[in-house]
């Protein structure tokens, strides 16, 4: 048998490795992070997070370009930039 996905809207916020704040706003308690350096902090480059996100199936962890989706129930989960554009479309 052959399925595919049913139509649905999802909410998602794209992870720059610089709008942490965002994506704290965002994923609220199911985020995990840690900020390895401070150097960012007096202008010498940018910060070094390493960040996971507690989904259903356990911690997976979010790297630069990752997109952080909230599912249908609630759960949030990252997804790899090229899986993201080939599965989903922006709308207005």
């Amino acid at each position: 048998m052959k399925y595919k996905t049913k139509p649905v809207e999802i909410e998602a916020i794209q992870w720059t490795g610089l709008n942490l704040e965002e994506i704290k706003a965002f994923v609220g308690e199911s985020l995990i992070y840690n900020i390895i350096d401070t150097a960012w902090e007096v202008g010498k480059g940018r910060p070094h997070v390493l960040m996971k996100i507690k989904t259903l199936e356990g911690d997976m962890t979010a790297s630069d370009g990752d997109y952080i989706i909230k599912g249908l129930r609630g759960e949030f989960y990252p997804c790899k930039p090229d899986v993201f554009e080939k599965k989903y479309e922006l709308i207005n």
